[in-house]
């Protein structure tokens, strides 16, 4: 009697969570809809640039991103190139030096993109003064117009950030494919869909500009541990800055290729949403007296089931409850219908080809192997914690028998 209370109850709280988290992406699938065109236009003004690439490790990758960055048709005097080159090989960092860049060569412990950012900004040229922040990730690729199609879309905008639109470059693995499918879905469901209904993009990693002043201010503020993008995107939330979305302005961002690759950045992504919505769930009831609606709704959209926890749920319930009894699957099938309309709602016409079924099946198997690296970056932050509090008790020790052997 006992277990088929506490089968129901199991059941519909799961049900509850999956439902609204379905029908929240489902809202702004449909919304993604109705293309919403910004009307950019020519600016008259030339805003100065800086364009910042961290790069840990992409030592094959890296300097077709340099290049691309440094092949602009804007004007060279209005824009600098920094690289912080992080772990690369000495030769790497050989040949990114024969280019008119700023190197900078750290040597982190742990590193982080977080960290790298924080170093370019400590690192800057007092006399330099810039505008705005572009940010690229090593791997991408960005076109020689990008620059110039950039600032007429940040004066039109009147806003202190924008998000371009990032497109895979690759699709050569069935890894790859699916995460250009993906990366599509979250650009119509938290970008496009959002724009359309007046609320703010969510921010992408890369492709990202901001106010320099702003940046410069906030970005040391981030913690090194957590996803740097969540982090700023907070900080806009609650200073009331609202995130432009630039659906034809292309970056061209390098895929992973293995499914391992694919598994291990999906579960740093899901430790980051998961840290993004306790770390900012304080700020909910605040949100809501002074009617921050897109602070609201970012809040709301971190604390949703992980989009890759949500297929490994329903495919597990899906299977599952049919063996114990089979009337309580009935509601997990309409909910599986309904996020497989929204993710095909939310994916671009061009990424439907022939590998497409095959690609979008494997999904649900490919979800599972995700949850099962779920807790490795929160074993991996924990140990960093406790590793930081044991040296910092070690200083403190040491501090203390010096006072005590001058004495």
């Amino acid at each position: 009697m006992y277990f088929w209370w506490i089968l129901y109850l199991i059941d519909w709280l799961l049900f509850v969570i999956v439902a609204f988290t379905v029908a929240y992406l489902l809202i702004f699938s449909v919304a993604a809809l109705f293309r919403h065109r910004n009307e950019i236009k020519r600016s008259k003004i030339q805003n100065r640039y800086i364009v910042l690439i961290p790069s840990y490790k992409q030592d094959s990758v890296i300097l077709q991103t340099v290049n691309s960055a440094l092949g602009q048709t804007y004007p060279q005097r209005m824009f600098d190139v920094v690289v912080i080159s992080d772990h690369q090989q000495e030769i790497t960092n050989m040949r990114l030096a024969q280019l008119p860049i700023t190197l900078l060569t750290p040597d982190f412990d742990r590193s982080s993109k977080a960290k790298s950012l924080q170093y370019a900004v400590l690192n800057l040229p007092q006399f330099k003064i810039y505008d705005a922040v572009l940010i690229l990730d090593a791997g991408n690729i960005v076109k020689p117009e990008y620059l110039e199609e950039v600032n007429d879309a940040y004066s039109s905008a009147g806003t202190k950030c924008l998000q371009t639109h990032r497109l895979s470059r690759n699709r050569d693995t069935s890894s790859a494919r699916l995460d250009s499918i993906f990366e599509e879905i979250n650009n119509s469901i938290f970008r496009r869909g959002h724009q359309v209904l007046g609320l703010s993009s969510s921010l992408n990693g890369s492709g990202m500009v901001f106010d320099f002043d702003w940046f410069k201010r906030n970005i040391m503020k981030v913690r090194d541990s957590v996803g740097e993008d969540k982090a700023l995107e907070a900080m806009l939330m609650r200073d009331n800055i609202y995130i432009d979305y630039f659906e034809d302005i292309y970056v061209y961002d390098e895929k992973t290729r293995q499914i391992r690759e694919f598994n291990d950045q999906r579960s740093r992504w899901i430790y980051t949403q998961l840290h993004a919505a306790v770390s900012n769930l304080r700020y909910l009831p605040s949100a809501l007296l002074n009617r921050q609606y897109d602070h609201i709704d970012k809040i709301v959209q971190w604390l949703l089931i992980p989009r890759t926890i949500l297929i490994g749920i329903i495919a597990i319930m899906s299977l599952v409850l049919p063996f114990i009894y089979f009337s309580l699957v009935v509601k997990w099938w309409i909910v599986a219908a309904l996020i497989l309309l929204a993710f095909s709602l939310a994916t671009p016409d061009y990424l439907v080809d022939e590998h497409w079924d095959k690609d979008f099946m494997r999904a649900p198997i490919v979800s599972l192997g995700g949850l099962l690296n779920i807790f490795r970056a929160g074993r991996s932050e924990a140990t960093d914690r406790a590793t930081s509090v044991h040296r910092w008790f070690g200083r403190v020790r040491k501090k203390r028998k010096k006072k005590r052997s001058r004495k």
